[in-house]
């Protein structure tokens, strides 16, 4: 929020505000200054309708003049907004193969696919590792602070992208399978891949940014869910269970465990709290590829193959649902979605087994680790 110096909007405030509304300044409304975040939060519900009324929308729906699949029976309230354009890497910096390939086709990926067989990083690779996750923290972080009422997911995409580039990194989703944007943002009933667009996060929203970076070779794999504004208690327990699965899954991580196991524990704590495990989509090994061997399910009794050895990196990523695990996909081809319309939360981590447990590449530096929704609970 940015602005010059006015009175606060919120009733019964009148203190000098400096702080002004981003989506008015984009759609051109003149005033709507707040004296700070609290008051323009609480406040959101009624200041919105001057967007709604300015943009010709109503609560959640997308614009009129943008229904691109009319036919398309919505499993919740969540519509798509329009996109912003694909943006533009440098060509100094260096980028994967299917950011090169007209279809966004990962050929050093398809050369392996199907062989089960784990990569063990040398120490050359696992510094490499070290510096790409390292460098996609600092990414997401600069997204985290970004994430509040009245910005778009497009605007999130910009951050992310800038925040790419400065860092001489290629934003590993764009491209990919012709993926269309910089990062995936996943909203409420959105449980992974959500492509960013132009709608503004709205008061007790929840949004899941998902961040990879290339560097140098390698890529580094994150992704965390943020509280947007007032949350509902039933929402935030989502979000904090959604955490704990992944924390408690990080701690059997070793040498000699099996990656089946991992399901087993996801499972056993997201039932616990009356929650479900999304099955379509897994953790996976990462390095110089993207995605590849092990796969890593979420869900109890697996059929994952392998054993953790010293030297294996993989991500684990488990999107907990309220209702079923069960999801769908909209017409884009990449947005998936619960099959009931209710929310699904995610976070992930990218990890590197060692002789006496693991390292998580993708840590938070600050904050003892904790993510960002932590200081909202």
């Amino acid at each position: 929020m940015s602005g010059n110096l006015g009175l606060c909007e919120t009733p019964g405030c009148g203190s000098f505000a400096s702080l002004q509304c981003p989506t008015c300044l984009k759609i051109g409304i003149q005033g709507s200054y707040f004296c700070s975040q609290e008051c323009f939060k609480g406040s959101w519900k009624t200041h919105k309708v001057l967007h709604q009324l300015a943009k010709g929308e109503n609560g959640n729906k997308s614009s009129d003049e943008y229904n691109p699949w009319s036919s398309y029976n919505y499993t919740g309230k969540l519509r798509p907004f329009r996109k912003h354009p694909t943006r533009e890497v440098p060509a100094s910096i260096a980028r994967p193969d299917y950011a090169l390939h007209s279809l966004g086709i990962p050929l050093s990926e398809q050369a392996v696919r199907g062989s089960a067989q784990i990569k063990v990083l040398d120490d050359e690779e696992i510094e490499g590792m070290r510096v790409a996750c390292k460098l996609g923290r600092e990414v997401l972080d600069e997204a985290a602070r970004a994430c509040d009422v009245g910005v778009t997911t497009a605007e999130l995409d910009r951050v992310v992208h800038e925040a790419c580039i400065e860092r001489d990194c290629y934003p590993s989703p764009l491209n990919y399978y012709q993926f269309p944007a910089s990062c995936c943002t996943s909203v409420n009933e959105v449980i992974c891949h959500g492509i960013p667009d132009t709608r503004p996060l709205q008061d007790g929203d929840i949004c899941n940014v998902d961040v990879t970076v290339y560097h140098n070779g390698f890529h580094g794999d994150l992704n965390e869910t943020f509280l947007v504004g007032n949350v509902k208690p039933e929402i935030k327990k989502l979000v904090e269970v959604t955490y704990e699965c992944l924390s408690k899954a990080i701690d059997i991580v070793r040498p000699g465990e099996k990656y089946r196991e991992i399901g087993n524990i996801i499972q056993k704590h997201a039932q616990a709290h009356g929650f479900s495990v999304v099955r379509s989509y897994c953790g996976h090994g990462i390095h110089r590829l993207f995605h590849t061997a092990p796969n890593v399910p979420h869900y109890a009794k697996n059929k994952a193959v392998g054993v953790m050895k010293p030297g294996h990196c993989f991500t684990i990523e488990p999107m907990i649902s309220q209702g079923t695990w069960k999801d769908e996909m909209w017409p884009d081809n990449w947005t998936a979605v619960t099959a009931d319309g209710q929310w699904s939360a995610q976070f992930e981590q990218t990890l590197l087994v060692t002789e006496t447990g693991c390292d998580i590449l993708t840590k938070r530096l600050t904050n003892d680790g904790k993510p960002w929704f932590m200081d909202k609970l």
